[in-house]
């Protein structure tokens, strides 16, 4: 059973909760549905699939389900189901079980199938603007804490990825704080390189705002990362991923309005990157 239907159908779930509304209100399936003017053929089959917990109502269809039922009083508390039914968690045990390279070319389908893709990251570099040496570094770390061996195919499909910020007809923008540009997940002459990948990088399509230290910010950026792919939200976090529900994605896109808000970009944030490069060679 999937995770979404799992939830709708758990006692005191939606599809539960839907079903005794309609049974209290004295309604047949057949008259809600006219109530709520869906189809007379295919109309009653909804109402059946949403009560069973085999398709998720949307949130206009929840609305007018509760009006229809005489409870327009419970449209806040079920729309706030709906979004717990909405969230989806996906561990990194589980994500992790066949290796890193499977996860690797799931996010390539995503990422190639966008037109916008926007990403906060906020220590470290991000992985499509990522060299060999930086992600393998990366990668390693992630192995080494979830025990997977697929290295080299992770971090291969992982710049492979990269061809699709060449495509013009998408746009990319990353939310980086400072620290990324200064922490070291690798060694100095890696770190090295990553950060003239950063400087070498100058594609119309693709924007890089730096979050800078030691300025007052309207905004705090998050300890984890999270991405949008024309709006779909995904959050990592130490343990797994997270895709919110519709409320909460309004949320984190937001949020990533603000953080570019307060990042700089352009010869600004050329400035802070050179400025990393040449800490690291004196301090080398």
């Amino acid at each position: 059973m999937h995770p979404t239907e799992r939830k709708l159908t758990q006692p005191g779930g939606l599809a539960e909760r839907l079903f005794r509304m309609r049974k209290a209100a004295k309604l047949t399936g057949d008259q809600l549905a006219r109530d709520l003017g869906w189809s007379e053929k295919t109309g009653r089959t909804k109402v059946s699939k949403i009560e069973n917990g085999r398709q998720q109502p949307t949130r206009d269809e929840i609305t007018a389900w509760a009006h229809a039922t005489g409870r327009p009083d419970a449209v806040d508390d079920l729309l706030d189901v709906l979004a717990n039914v909405q969230q989806v968690h996906r561990n990194w045990r589980g994500r992790l079980r066949g290796g890193n390279a499977p996860v690797q070319e799931e996010w390539d389908a995503l990422i190639r199938s966008a037109t916008r893709f926007q990403a906060v990251v906020p220590t470290i570099i991000p992985g499509l603007l990522q060299t060999g040496g930086y992600a393998r570094a990366i990668l390693t770390q992630v192995a080494d804490l979830w025990d997977t061996a697929d290295v080299d195919a992770a971090v291969e499909t992982r710049m492979r990825r990269q061809e699709v910020l060449y495509d013009t007809s998408k746009t990319f923008e990353f939310v980086i704080t400072e620290a990324a540009l200064r922490l070291l997940p690798c060694p100095r002459p890696v770190m090295a390189a990553q950060l003239d990948r950063l400087l070498s990088m100058d594609l119309p399509n693709v924007t890089l705002g730096i979050v800078p230290m030691g300025v007052p910010l309207a905004v705090t950026p998050p300890y984890s990362t999270f991405d949008l792919l024309d709006g779909r939200v995904i959050a990592e976090s130490p343990g797994g991923e997270d895709e919110p529900g519709e409320d909460e994605s309004a949320v984190y896109a937001r949020l990533f309005g603000l953080l570019m808000a307060e990042a700089v970009t352009g010869e600004v944030a050329r400035r802070l990157i050179t400025a990393a490069a040449v800490d690291l060679r004196e301090k080398g």
